[in-house]
C-alpha cells in the first residue's frame, strides 16, 4: 500500500489505498417518486457527483483518560461536485450486529473535481452512536450535486464496525464525549487543504450537520459549551470513583472543538443542523454558553423521540442565542430520522432494524425534507442565497388544514397534500 504524507497546521493527514470488505450485490435503497410528491429543494443540482475515501490522522490528539498526545485517525467519505459521471460507486458498511452490506451510490468514485470560478464550501457530516461515515450519504450526495463539499466521519471507536453491541455496547461511549467536537473541526481543516480540492474550496465559509451524538458535539463546535459536574461526567464515563470523576469532568468541559470557551468559535463555521441532537440538559451543556451561539441553527426533532428526548432538544433550542435558530418538529416520529432507509441485511432483528426504522414515517420521506431543508439552510446562510432563505420562513403547522377543496397554501416548496406531519418554529419568534 502506498501512502502519502504531508503536514497541515501541525497535523499529519494520511491518504490511503482503502480496500473493502466484499459484499452482497449493491442495493438501491430509494423507490423512484415523481417530483410532485417531493419537497422541491430535494431534486438534484447541475453538478455531476464524484466520492472519494481518505484517512486523515491527528497527531496531536488529547486523551481523555490520560494526560498523553496520541494519533488518532478518522476515515472520511468525501462527496464534492464533479467534472463527469462515471461508473456508480457503492458504500459498503455493516449493522451494529455485523452484517456487512452494499448501497447502490449516486456518485462516480474519485472522478475529477469540477472545474471553474465557483468555490466550493465544506460541510461536516457527523453521525451518531453508534454509525458510520455514510449513514447520511443522501446529504452527501445531495449537497455535493449543489456545489459543496461534503465530508461524512467515522467517528473513530463510534461506529458499527468498533462496537460490539451485546458484550459492550457503551464502550466508545467516552470516548464520543471528548472526540465528537474536536473530530468535527480537525475534519474541516484537513478536507479543506487536502490537495484535491484545494483550488476549488471556499477557505472562509463552511456549514455542519449532526444526528444524535453527532449533534451533541456539533452543539458544542459552534460555542455550546459543555457543562459536566461530577455526577454525570461519573455516569456517563463508567467512573465511579468522585475524585476521577472530577478531573473528567474538567477534562469533559471544553468548548468548540477542544477550545476553553465559546469566544473560540472558528469563524468558518456559518451554519449548524443537528438531527435529534443528544444532551440537552444542564448538566451537560452550560445555558449560559448555549446563549452565545450567534450561528443560525436547524434543530430538527421527532416529538415522539425517546432517545434524546423531544423535551430536552427543545431545551437546546430555547437555550441557543442566534435568533435567525428555527426548529423544525416532525409529529410521531422517534430518533431514527436522519438515517438512510434500511438495508435488507438489517431486516432480521430489532438490534439492526432499530437503527433505521421509524413507526409511522418512512425513512425515504425523512430523508426527502431533510435533503429539502439542509440545502435551503446552506444556500441561506453559508451562501447568503436571499433565494433560498424563502423556503425557510414557513411557520406554524404543515398540515393544510380545512375542507378539500379549500385547504391552507402548502408551505413553499411542498406541493398540494403532500406537506403533512410538520411543524416550524423560529427562535424571533419566541422571544
Amino acid at each position: 500500500m502506498k501512502n502519502t504524507k504531508y503536514w497541515i497546521c501541525g497535523c499529519l493527514i494520511l491518504l490511503a489505498a482503502q480496500t473493502h470488505v466484499q459484499a452482497a450485490e449493491p442495493q438501491s435503497l430509494y423507490a423512484p417518486l415523481p417530483a410532485d410528491v417531493t419537497p422541491e429543494l430535494s431534486a438534484s443540482g447541475q453538478y455531476a457527483v464524484g466520492v472519494t475515501e481518505v484517512t486523515v490522522t491527528n497527531t496531536d490528539q488529547p486523551q481523555l483518560f490520560s494526560n498523553e498526545l496520541t494519533d488518532r485517525s478518522l476515515k472520511l467519505e468525501i462527496w464534492y461536485p464533479a467534472a463527469e459521471s462515471t461508473q456508480p460507486a457503492e458504500y459498503i458498511n455493516e449493522t451494529r450486529s455485523g452484517r456487512v452490506f452494499s448501497v447502490q451510490a449516486g456518485a462516480s468514485r474519485d472522478v475529477a473535481v469540477a472545474g471553474g470560478a465557483q468555490k466550493f464550501p465544506v460541510v461536516v457530516l457527523s453521525h451518531g452512536y453508534t454509525g458510520y461515515r455514510t449513514i447520511m450519504y443522501y446529504l452527501g450526495e445531495h449537497l455535493a450535486s449543489h456545489g459543496y463539499i461534503v465530508a461524512g466521519i467515522d467517528h473513530t471507536d463510534s461506529t458499527n464496525e468498533d462496537i460490539d453491541h451485546e458484550s459492550g455496547p457503551f464502550a466508545g461511549f467516552p470516548s464520543t464525549l471528548f472526540n465528537r467536537s474536536r473530530d468535527q473541526l480537525f475534519t474541516l481543516d484537513a478536507v479543506q487543504n487536502l490537495t484535491q480540492f484545494k483550488a476549488v474550496v471556499a477557505k472562509d465559509d463552511a456549514g455542519l450537520i449532526g444526528y444524535s451524538m453527532g449533534g451533541f458535539g456539533a452543539v458544542n463546535t459552534v460555542g455550546g459549551c459543555y457543562a459536566f459536574d461530577v455526577t454525570s461526567a461519573g455516569r456517563f464515563t463508567g467512573t465511579q470513583d468522585p475524585a476521577a470523576a472530577e478531573v473528567l469532568r474538567g477534562k469533559l468541559n471544553s468548548c468548540a472543538g477542544g477550545k476553553a470557551s465559546s469566544a473560540e468559535v472558528d469563524p468558518r463555521w456559518k451554519a449548524m443542523m443537528a438531527l435529534a441532537p443528544w444532551g440537552g440538559t444542564p448538566d451537560l451543556f452550560s445555558a449560559s454558553d448555549m446563549q452565545q451561539i450567534r450561528l443560525p441553527v436547524l434543530y430538527v426533532a421527532g416529538d415522539h423521540d425517546d432517545i434524546s428526548g423531544y423535551e430536552r432538544i427543545r431545551w437546546l433550542f430555547e437555550q441557543t442565542g442566534s435568533s435567525d435558530s428555527q426548529l423544525l418538529t416532525y409529529y410521531n416520529a422517534r430518533h431514527n430520522i436522519a438515517p438512510h432507509p434500511a438495508p435488507r441485511e438489517a431486516m432480521g432483528n430489532e438490534l439492526d432494524i432499530g437503527h433505521y426504522f421509524e413507526p409511522a414515517w418512512r425513512s425515504q420521506s425523512l430523508n426527502d425534507i431533510n435533503k429539502h431543508f439542509a440545502l435551503a439552510w446552506m444556500q441561506c446562510h453559508v451562501r447568503k442565497l436571499a433565494d433560498f432563505c424563502e423556503y425557510l420562513e414557513v411557520s406554524g403547522n404543515s398540515d393544510q388544514a380545512g375542507e378539500y377543496g379549500n385547504l391552507a397554501q402548502p408551505w413553499i416548496g411542498f406541493d398540494h397534500r403532500y406537506g403533512l406531519g410538520m411543524k416550524m418554529e423560529h427562535k424571533s419568534k419566541t422571544r
